[in-house]
This record gives structure tokens, C-alpha cells and sequence, in this order.
């Protein structure tokens, strides 16, 4: 969509939101990153599922990659309360064990570290995950973890340190440690973690095309007045 016209569009729609909600967005806004990015390996829980993309809306990631080897995706509305319309969800586009290979291999080619949440060895402990470049983390499936090939992929092992006699945490509540903590350290950094205006701006017009009534009859008469102008 060419710049003008996302302007125009967004301008229009932004008519029928109220300042509130409008004050809203823009804060989301403002914390929203892809520095950050989750990865979600063959979850077969839908409540898991659900939680992990929750936990994503809550602590301002905006992308969600989902590998299904064997198992689909599915979400929970009661335990995900309409994160999912907020939050990007990838889908590896294969299934089967080269799922993994295909979602990693391209968030590499994306710029991306990835990090393995496991119980293997050797592993750093997560406050000492370096956040010097944007970092893909990978939560495996309920019963196994992650798979052989996730962890030969990853740059990191990383685990969440535990002094009690069970030493592994729910998936969903591993993922919500994680983007926590290493959220508070990535908005404490200098590392560029912001989403730049331009992406800024495509988000705010697909939010406000979710909120407003009819969004998509004026969208079509906002373009088709302009293709005519």
C-alpha cells in the first residue's frame, strides 16, 4: 500500500476513534517490538497455545511463530481474551520435521539469534541471555521440549534457574518469565528495539480496522477516492 493512501486511510479512520482509545494505541504502540520474537514448536494444548500468545500481547511482542510438525495450532478464546487480534501469527507454511528447519532458517536469514528454552546442557542461565542482537526464543512441545533439530539450530541454550525438587515449568509459564525478564533488560539497553514509524503506521491502520464499525466500507470508498483523485 503506497504511503499516501495508508495516510489517508488512517486519518479517516482515526475520525471515528475515540481519544481514549486512540491515547491507547499509541502507547501500545510505543512498546510494541520485534527485537524479541517467539517461537512455538509443535504445541498440542490449546490453554498453552493460548497462554504463550497472551503472554506475547501482554509484554509487547508483536510476532508469534507457530512450527507444527504434527500438531495444529489452535487458540482458546477463553484463555487468549482477544490477544490474538493484536498479535502477528506466523504459521512455518510446512509441517512435519522440516517445519523447524524452515521457520528458523528463515528468521535467521531475518537477522535473528535463537535461543533454546531446555533443560540440556550446557545452558546459560536467562539474565545472562545476551540481547546485542534481536533474538528469536523457542519453546518446545508439552511432554518433549524442543526437538533435535530446534536445538541444533540454536545459538543458545537457555534455562530459568530452579532450587526446589521439580526442575521444569509449564510451557506458558516458562514463556511468561522469559518475555518478562528479558523484556525489563531489552527497554534498560541501547539496543534499537522500537518498531520504526513506517511499521508503526501499518499496525495503527490494521488495529483501527479491527475497532471501527464498518472500517471496510470506508476503506473501499477512501481508496477508491483516491485511485479517482
Amino acid at each position: 500500500m503506497e504511503s499516501a493512501l495508508q495516510q489517508q486511510l488512517i486519518d479517516h479512520l482515526e475520525s471515528f476513534v475515540s481519544a481514549h482509545k486512540k491515547e491507547r494505541i499509541d502507547s501500545v504502540l510505543a512498546h510494541r517490538t520485534r527485537y524479541l520474537t517467539v517461537v512455538v514448536e509443535n504445541l498440542f494444548q490449546p490453554h498453552n497455545t493460548s497462554a504463550v500468545l497472551r503472554s506475547c500481547e501482554c509484554f509487547g511482542i508483536q510476532d508469534l511463530h507457530v512450527i507444527e510438525r504434527d500438531n495444529t495450532f489452535a487458540i482458546n478464546d477463553g484463555v487468549a481474551v482477544g490477544s490474538g487480534k493484536w498479535v502477528d501469527i506466523h504459521r512455518s507454511g510446512e509441517t512435519g520435521p522440516g517445519a523447524t528447519n524452515a521457520c528458523l532458517s528463515s528468521l535467521r536469514r531475518s537477522g535473528y539469534r535463537v535461543a533454546a528454552l531446555t533443560l540440556r546442557e550446557p545452558s546459560v542461565p536467562l539474565a545472562d541471555v545476551p540481547l546485542d542482537a534481536p533474538l528469536a526464543l523457542c519453546f518446545g512441545t508439552e511432554e518433549e521440549g524442543l526437538s533435535d533439530d530446534a536445538h541444533a539450530a540454536a545459538d543458545y541454550f537457555v534455562r530459568i534457574p530452579m532450587v526446589g525438587f521439580t526442575q521444569s515449568l509449564n510451557i506458558s509459564v516458562t514463556a511468561a518469565l522469559t518475555l518478562y525478564e528479558l523484556g525489563i533488560r531489552l527497554r534498560a539497553s541501547d539496543a534499537q528495539w522500537q518498531l520504526p514509524k513506517k511499521e508503526q503506521d501499518v499496525l495503527r491502520l490494521a488495529w483501527y480496522r479491527s475497532i471501527v464499525p464498518r472500517a471496510e466500507m470506508h476503506v473501499k470508498r477512501v481508496t477508491e477516492a483516491w485511485k479517482g483523485g
